[in-house]
């Protein structure tokens, strides 16, 4: 039977006002997980700002923003360079207004051993996840702090994690570590920002299915979202608008005592053990037929 599907997208599960006038930057806004995110925000009407590289990415998050009657802008940026970052912040509030809610969402990864790992590709996810995490919250802070206005209205910060942060990512060393940093970084800031009126909070999602998923990582699950879905407690998967609603809650001032703490949105599947474990199959066999090169 397994858990029960949540309501349909769209559906109100905060009041339509509890962000009016707030504005929210979701970085990696554009595709996937951060799209969704900024759909709901929107729907709890904040303005949203969306962040990231490639443009096409950046227009598609704000149409979304758009088609659920929400306002949007979108700026270029490099996570990974602080002055890219200011001068996003900058683009976006020139348009939007003052910013007080960042949901850091950009994010890299690939299935690679790490024994084959080269440096620039370690460097490459840690500098996006960690460095690029730090570098947006540091931002948000600054402004609000700086800004009297903004100060009395507090701020909130929402970082996406991975499951794999707890436990480690065979096959992903390179992501799970950077989320692990994410993780500590959460609990650092939330103590320190606290007395600035900043929350700091993560979420860490299970399986979450969607059309702009990586080639190579929906090739780690050949049989598609039905194999996924019996091999979780839970009998399904996650949908993308409950994601954003844990989000959008997280960022709400009905969580205003909220702060330092990981939610995790997975169905129990990351605390899932079998009460006989099968057999093991060494980490290189499950990704040989992934990581092996064309011809």
């Amino acid at each position: 039977m397994g858990l029960p599907e949540p309501p349909p997208a769209g559906s109100t599960f905060l009041p339509p006002d509890t962000l009016d006038g707030a504005v929210a930057i979701v970085t990696g806004g554009g595709t996937g997980l951060g799209r969704a995110i900024a759909v709901e925000l929107a729907r709890a009407g904040a303005a949203v700002g969306v962040i990231s590289r490639a443009e096409e990415h950046r227009r598609a998050g704000v149409a979304a923003v758009e088609a659920v009657g929400g306002r949007a802008a979108h700026a270029g940026a490099d996570v990974r360079e602080p002055d890219q970052v200011a001068e996003a912040f900058d683009a976006l509030e020139s348009v939007l207004g003052p910013a007080r809610i960042l949901v850091n969402n950009a994010a890299a990864n690939f299935p690679v051993l790490a024994g084959d790992m080269r440096p620039n590709a370690f460097r490459s996810v840690t500098n996006i996840v960690l460095d690029g995490t730090f570098f947006c919250s540091q931002e948000l802070h600054r402004r609000i702090t700086g800004d009297a206005a903004r100060r009395g209205a507090g701020g909130a910060v929402v970082n996406i994690l991975a499951t794999q942060s707890f436990t480690g990512g065979p096959g992903m060393a390179h992501n799970a570590a950077a989320k692990a940093g994410v993780g500590n970084l959460t609990k650092s800031l939330a103590v320190e920002w606290a007395p600035d009126g900043i929350r700091v909070n993560a979420l860490a999602p299970g399986l979450f299915p969607h059309e702009d998923m990586r080639e190579d990582l929906k090739a780690l699950r050949p049989e598609g979202e039905s194999v996924d879905a019996r091999r979780s407690p839970a009998g399904r998967l996650g949908r993308l608008h409950e994601l954003g609603w844990a989000v959008t809650w997280l960022c709400s001032p009905y969580a205003a005592f909220v702060t330092g703490h990981t939610l995790v949105v997975d169905g129990a599947n990351w605390l899932r053990r079998d009460f006989v474990m099968p057999v093991f199959t060494p980490v290189a066999e499950q990704l040989s037929e992934v990581l092996r090169p064309p011809g």
